[in-house]
Order: structure tokens, then sequence, then C-alpha cells
């Protein structure tokens, strides 16, 4: 599998098992120590996928994942010994589509790495074969391109969504004006029967930020007690409303 793969883990044994399994899957490796260096490494390498320590020397993971999510949409696997929830939560709420504990298996690893590209990949590859209609979605002020992967205003300003976030908003405008439970959330847009489903819950508040004028009184994806989410495609107050994306 053909990708590039941006490793930044401070423990060079770690870094250099991890990378020698994923070159051996035919991806191209670059591996950073600090999370400075994975900066400007990024000034001239374009990664597909970011593997992320949370304890770095210097600036720590979740900073450099918040400035990171701040102009990049690329998939990002946080893997971390910091196994409490209020890590793996703020990980997620950071913009992480993965978050793996150590001790992990390699073989795992480079599995979920590959998952997550072939995902990407698929997701291209259907919205190429979808018509022209099909590949927008526009609801308020906004306008969601599944082709190109992005949103923006209808003035033309771009949202900033990390890939996890595009495909959760895009499985709630497919799903519009019904009920949707974060099982259901979970099971689609992660591909997993199990697993952590606060995951939605995260992802959720992450996307009402972006796009409602008050997260805390949701106009496009709003709570149904007991139920799980429903996305309002057409709501006209909403349209008039809300106000443009921060």
């Amino acid at each position: 599998m053909k990708a590039n793969i941006l490793i930044i883990e401070d423990v060079k044994e770690l870094s250099d098992l991890v990378a020698m399994y994923l070159t051996k899957e035919g991806m191209t490796v670059h591996q950073c120590e600090t999370a400075e260096l994975a900066i400007e490494e990024l000034k001239s390498f374009s990664p597909d996928l970011v593997y992320l320590d949370l304890n770095l020397p210097g600036m720590d993971g979740f900073e450099f994942l918040n400035n990171f999510r701040k102009n990049h949409a690329t998939p990002v696997i946080i893997v971390s010994a910091r196994d409490a929830d209020e890590d793996i939560i703020m990980g997620l709420g950071y913009g992480a589509d993965e978050f793996v504990t150590k001790p992990f298996s390699p073989r795992v690893l480079t599995a979920r790495i590959r998952a997550i590209l072939r995902r990407q990949n698929d997701n291209a590859q259907n919205s190429e074969s979808e018509n022209t209609k099909s590949n927008v979605v526009k609801f308020g002020p906004y306008i969601l391109d599944f082709e190109s992967y992005l949103l923006k205003t209808t003035e033309g300003k771009r949202i900033m969504l990390s890939a996890k976030e595009f495909a959760v908003l895009e499985y709630l405008t497919k799903n519009p004006d019904k009920p949707i439970s974060p099982d259901e959330i979970y099971r689609e847009v992660w591909e997993n029967a199990y697993g952590d489903i606060s995951a939605v819950a995260v992802y959720i508040q992450r996307l009402r930020k972006k796009i409602e004028e008050d997260p805390n009184e949701p106009r496009f994806i709003e709570t149904v007690f007991g139920l799980g989410y429903r996305f309002n495609l057409n709501d006209r107050e909403a349209l008039f409303k809300a106000g443009g994306a921060r």
C-alpha cells in the first residue's frame, strides 16, 4: 500500500520498529522525535497519516494536534501510554481519529493504519462514482462537498474538518431528519461494532462548535433524548439565523 506516514515518537527503538513494519507494507515513513521537528518536516512532506505520541519533549502531543488540526484534515492516530479516559476523550476532542494505548502489537497497529488509509481511498473512489448533484449538500449557510472533502460557507470560506469530523457530518447529512443512535454512528463511521462510543459525543460537540451559532442550542445537529442525534437539513429557521463559521 503506497502512503506517506509521519511518525512523531521520541522513543527511537519504538519509532524504528513501527517504521520497519510500515516500510514492509510499501509505505514511505518520515520519523521525528519531537513535535517541533515534525512541524518543520510538514513544510516539505505531506503525510497521508500521522502517528502521534503524547509524551514528547518540548511541545506535547495535544498541543501539536491542536495546532495541526487548524490547517490539516489528515488522519491522526494517537499512540500513548496514557490510557486514562480523560486523555482519550481529550485526544479525540482535539481531532484524533484513533487512540491506541501502549504497549501495542506493531502488526495490529499496521492493520489499523491500513484500514484507515483504505477507508480514505474507498471514500474518494465512491465520491468519484456519484453524480455531481449527490456530491454536494447545502444546509443553512454551508456547503458540504463530498468529492473534494470540503465544508465551506456560501461565501466561500473554508471550515477545517478532520477526516473523522467530515465522516460524521457526511453520515448525518446523508441520513437527515431522523434520529440516529450513537451506536449506529459509531458502527458506520468507525466501521466497528465494538468500542468506545463516547467518541461520537466528542465529535458531535466538535462539529457543533464549527457550524452552530450557539453550540449549546444547536439547530442543525439536534439531540433527541433517548434516541441519539438528528440532522435538520431543511431547518428554515437555521437557514436564516445560523451565523458564519468560527
